[in-house]
């Protein structure tokens, strides 16, 4: 008998489980990357420090492009980047979903002259809660 209970209590999880996982909506996460670097030749620079001596040290000149996407429902983790730099000059721009629902778009620019701006927007999507109606 006691094999039975624990059988159909089995049973029972199992169809509350597969139940409650038909009913919820499971999409795939989804992510993404890309990465370009153009290394340049790297030339032989000469240092000279305030006491005459002089060391050799390497420099080539810094361009990339990267850029990354994520998108996970189910956890609400939705973001995206892209940056790019050449030399001393980076541009960028990347989105983020937060968790009141708005959406964060930050559009960046730095260079050895200027510094470093960016323009942040927030976008704000309207939450309806959900109603539910008792009926008497």
């Amino acid at each position: 008998m006691y094999f039975k209970i624990v059988s159909f209590a089995a049973f029972i999880a199992v169809a509350a489980a597969q139940h409650e996982y038909k009913h919820e909506k499971h999409e795939p996460a989804h992510s993404s990357q890309h990465i370009t670097r153009h290394d340049g030749h790297a030339e032989e620079v000469v240092i000279t420090d305030k006491h005459g001596h002089k060391h050799v040290d390497y420099y080539a000149h810094p361009k990339y492009e990267f850029a990354y996407k994520v998108e996970d429902h189910h956890t609400g983790d939705i973001k995206t980047q892209h940056e790019q730099r050449d030399g001393d000059v980076v541009q960028g721009f990347y989105s983020l979903h937060e968790p009141d629902g708005s959406v964060r778009d930050v559009h960046y620019h730095s260079d050895k002259k200027t510094g470093f701006h960016a323009e942040v927007k927030h976008n704000t999507h309207h939450i309806v809660p959900e109603h539910h109606h008792h009926h008497n």
